[in-house]
């Protein structure tokens, strides 16, 4: 009788280099691991998620996000869902925005999004983090348009926009709103946001969905 021996899979570590199938084979026999990333062909683990430095924050641009989403039919809001970017990349965002039709993502059979979404946005401990440097890099060589990171120890919010294959930052304007360049109507005011002030975030972002550009850009949404 010929005997068969399970195959073991190997357990998914911090600072594995692997590929990106082989990332996805350990991730998936690895039921115990909530959260775990593959930035430049690294693996990276996410530690304990603290409540005032990541969840609350994460909550709030949730909000923000999903009141956008309601709004605006043809855009897609994703809490925390895996991204396969590339064969080195494949990280699971805090949040994203994209574009359902003429996008730059698609929803693959197995339930994965693959390419890059329009607007992704991370929860970062401080500007030491992965996400201002290796998952940065990752997002602008593969074309995520727009890249919100919120360095929450240092009550800073820093909005890059894509421009000629860099990343350049969006500044506030007189009202200290920053205004999504790929998103019209997406507007945030900043200092309310780190401060907690969510009434007025959503008072201004009803601003930008009764603006014309958020007008012309769900007419042409709506049409695809």
């Amino acid at each position: 009788m010929a005997v068969t021996q399970k195959l073991i899979v190997p357990p998914l570590e911090g600072g594995d280099r692997l590929s990106r199938d082989e990332f996805e084979r350990r991730y998936a026999a690895s039921s115990h691991i909530k959260k775990a990333e593959l930035i430049e062909g690294v693996v990276y683990m996410a530690a304990a998620v603290r409540a005032k430095s990541h969840g609350q924050p994460h909550g709030r641009i949730i909000t923000w996000l999903g009141v956008y989403e309601a709004a605006t039919s043809g855009v897609s809001l994703f809490d925390n869902s895996t991204v396969r970017l590339d064969e080195n990349n494949e990280p699971q965002p805090d949040a994203f925005l994209r574009i359902e039709i003429g996008g730059n993502s698609r929803v693959t059979d197995d339930d994965y999004i693959e390419g890059a979404p329009e607007l992704i946005v991370e929860i970062a401990a401080s500007s030491a983090s992965y996400d201002l440097h290796d998952k940065k890099q990752a997002y602008q060589r593969n074309g995520v348009r727009e890249y919100l990171v919120w360095q929450v120890f240092e009550q800073k919010l820093d909005w890059f926009q894509l421009e000629n294959g860099n990343y350049i930052l969006l500044q506030p304007d007189e009202n200290g709103v920053i205004k999504s360049q790929v998103f019209p109507g997406l507007w945030l005011a900043v200092n309310e946001l780190l401060s907690g002030n969510m009434a007025t975030v959503l008072t201004v972002l009803q601003e930008g969905l009764n603006s014309p550009e958020y007008a012309e850009f769900f007419k042409n949404l709506s049409s695809r």
